[in-house]
């Protein structure tokens, strides 16, 4: 940890337009470092509820849980596949400390009417933003909007340090922390003009101040390999986001006559999706389940996923710790039942798009009664 991270910290933090960026090793730690000081710093109390999308990763639960709080379930809108505003709403109790929003794959959620929910409760607002590199709403770039925003760079993401993350904040106070407990919860504020040996309190004296541990912390540094790759990423990322928009155009476009049986995504005016992955929804009355369409593409050297880890509720992780669910799943479990993603990716040519589509067409095509 270095030059270079500083050097990626500043260009990514200006990039999403944050005051602070502090580099770390994985989107997971980003995430666990940014509910961490939020506790730490007394905004969010321990033992505070989270409301949280269902339909999400098991890296967005576990940091909660992992901080001393307490998530709460709500389902997500069918028009984004994004925590439904409404749903926040709905949930919101005496105990609830923080709104914790996922873009999910690129979509950014409805962050007008949540924001209006934070500012009308006091409710800060975290922004999961590791799937929604340089996604945007009017021109402002998701992760700029709530107090606190975390980042993913894994290799499958929209840029990558191989693995890496980023959380984003404008409070100095977070930033202080967020930098101690990132690297064992280092006294940070070191007055440069006194000796070296020259930390004293009630109980240390004459000590090496760069050995004085003022918060437990971790060590989950990001190394300045990671930050050159990440560097050089930036420099390629709207270029590549580009691309990616217009590669699932493509899918759309050429995917369409199957809206019967297939539902491609959504993106409502004004708002730029990233597209981490391409999602198709398998319609209810389909004659064919997701099950059989994936085998059938897979058998084709075309790789899909489930939609991260569909309704976490019912995760084994999960389901026996009595985790508070706000109103019915819904859609939730519709996403978790029905949907997948595929690859949109930046490489993508022609040739490779057209096959998914043609394969697609052939699979259907394939079903009785459905020439």
């Amino acid at each position: 940890q270095g030059k270079k991270v500083k050097e990626f910290e500043k260009s990514y933090s200006e990039y999403v337009g944050m005051d602070y960026g502090v580099a770390v090793n994985s989107g997971s730690s980003a995430n666990l470092l940014a509910l961490t000081s939020l506790v730490m710093s007394g905004i969010l109390p321990k033992g505070s509820e989270v409301i949280v999308p269902a339909a999400t990763f098991t890296t967005v639960i576990s940091p909660i849980i992992q901080a001393g709080l307490k998530p709460v379930f709500v389902d997500v809108e069918m028009d984004t596949y994004n925590v439904s505003s409404k749903s926040i709403e709905a949930a919101i109790t005496d105990a609830t400390g923080l709104i914790m929003v996922v873009h999910s794959l690129g979509n950014p959620a409805n962050m007008g009417e949540i924001m209006a929910i934070s500012e009308k409760h006091n409710i800060p607002v975290f922004e999961d933003c590791c799937e929604a590199h340089g996604a945007a709403i009017d021109g402002k770039r998701e992760g700029s909007f709530g107090l606190i925003s975390a980042w993913s760079f894994f290799v499958a993401h929209n840029m990558t340090t191989g693995e890496g993350g980023m959380v984003n904040t404008r409070d100095p106070k977070l930033y202080y922390i967020l930098r101690s407990i990132r690297e064992f919860g280092r006294l940070l504020d070191v007055d440069k003009s006194v000796e070296r040996f020259g930390y004293s309190d009630e109980y240390l004296k004459d000590y090496d101040e760069r050995y004085v541990f003022e918060n437990i912390g971790y060590n989950v540094r990001m190394t300045d390999i990671a930050a050159s790759l990440g560097i050089e990423q930036l420099k390629k990322l709207d270029d590549y986001n580009n691309t990616r928009a217009r590669v699932a155009q493509d899918y759309t476009k050429g995917l369409a006559h199957h809206s019967k049986y297939l539902r491609m995504p959504n993106i409502p005016e004004g708002y730029f999706h990233s597209f981490y992955g391409f999602t198709i929804l398998v319609n209810d009355g389909a004659p064919f389940t997701r099950k059989e369409i994936i085998t059938y593409m897979e058998s084709k050297n075309i790789e899909t996923r489930a939609f991260m880890g569909g309704n976490l509720s019912i995760q084994p992780a999960y389901r026996e710790l009595g985790i508070r669910i706000a109103g019915d799943l819904t859609n939730t479990n519709k996403l978790s039942d029905d949907a997948f993603f595929i690859g949109c990716h930046p490489f993508l040519n022609d040739d490779a798009i057209n096959y998914v589509i043609r394969t697609i067409d052939e699979f259907i095509a394939s079903l009785d009664g459905n020439n």
